[in-house]
């Protein structure tokens, strides 16, 4: 019996020590086109929160690179437990940060730049790449 414990205990503790599980907003999303262009964009752990960064970047006359690469587009989401997150979001087009709001559907992810509380809002649906 004791040794069922400790191999229970053992067990447990693996599991704590390979951390938490994924977000399941984590993985590389394709943004829609915003001024021409678009991205592979990986979203992924910022501490608590989530946040995306630039890979790739596509034009009309395909893959470029832009001096976006590398960059945060994702800032900070905070999940909020119902498949929304909350935090900010960079538009590379007029360089501006918004506040931020993502909702996840399946290997779909609907993301809101707003301003004004909220009250106006640009929308984008991405698409989960394999």
């Amino acid at each position: 019996m004791r040794y069922r414990i400790s191999a229970a205990l053992a067990a447990l503790a693996l599991g704590l020590a390979s951390g938490a599980a994924a977000d399941p907003a984590e993985g590389m999303w394709k943004t829609q086109p915003d001024d021409g262009a678009y991205a592979h964009v990986r979203l992924g752990p910022c501490g608590a929160a989530v946040c995306g960064v630039i890979e790739r970047t596509f034009n009309a006359g395909g893959e470029y690179a832009s001096p976006n690469i590398g960059k945060t587009l994702v800032i900070d989401m905070m999940p909020q437990g119902d498949g929304s997150y909350e935090g900010r979001v960079w538009r590379p087009s007029n360089d501006k940060i918004y506040i931020g709001k993502m909702e996840l559907s399946g290997d779909s992810l609907a993301l809101k730049g707003c301003i004004a509380g909220g009250l106006i809002c640009s929308k984008q649906t991405w698409q989960r790449l394999p």
